[in-house]
């Protein structure tokens, strides 16, 4: 996973899924170029998270992920 994150993930995430394959990726060039190739898919899910202020949050997690490769770009989308 990136080491580069603004938050720690507090739990395993949840209710993921995919909602993004292949070449409906926007960034599937970038990806393939700066990670490899790989059956890239981009996903979502929740998880509590503690943010860079100390606040925890429940949080709405997007990421890519290919076989292989492993979670790449996590990002928090929104928090509830």
């Amino acid at each position: 996973m990136d080491s580069n994150l603004d938050f720690e993930l507090l739990e395993p995430i949840r209710d993921v899924e995919t909602f993004a394959v292949g070449s409906s990726i926007r960034e599937l060039a970038d990806l393939r170029k700066k990670y490899g190739k790989g059956h890239w898919m981009k996903r979502q899910g929740f998880a509590r998270v503690r943010l860079v202020d100390g606040r925890i949050e429940t949080a709405e997690i997007h990421w890519y992920e290919a076989h292989g490769i492993g979670k790449r770009g996590m990002k928090i989308k929104r928090t509830t």
